[in-house]
């Protein structure tokens, strides 16, 4: 599925401008980045295009990102789960279709619903044992 382009901050409303992404992390960079020219929000994009890797995040919601990706990963590796199958198996736990089933695209509550999930299915797996 293809991401769309942000021209514009669901945050503020901001124009968002296609850029290095040294212009948010002091001169250092990692690649370009969609940036809110107005509140920062950005998202990084897929390396030599210009594909969004998700949707554009505040500060917040990449520190929430983050949490949920370092639980999340931690977990499927963790079964010896191969990466595909455990977003496969996370897109069923949410009833979201596979494509949508991606951290880079969620919003606050979806990545506290995956931390839930993967809590839930740990607190089973050590009641069982």
């Amino acid at each position: 599925m293809s991401r769309k382009i942000p021209t514009i901050c669901p945050y503020c409303g901001g124009k968002v401008i296609f850029t290095d992404s040294a212009v948010l992390y002091g001169g250092k960079s990692y690649g370009m980045v969609y940036l809110c020219t107005n509140c920062n929000a950005s998202v990084g994009v897929h390396k030599g295009t210009r594909k969004p890797l998700g949707t554009l995040a505040n500060t917040a919601l990449k520190s929430k990102r983050r949490e949920t990706h370092a639980i999340f990963d931690g977990y499927w590796k963790g079964q010896g789960m191969k990466r595909s199958a455990a977003y496969q198996w996370l897109s069923q736990e949410m009833g979201l279709p596979e494509y949508r089933t991606h951290i880079g695209q969620m919003d606050m509550e979806q990545c506290q619903q995956v931390i839930q999930i993967v809590y839930a299915r740990t607190a089973a797996a050590k009641d069982a044992a």
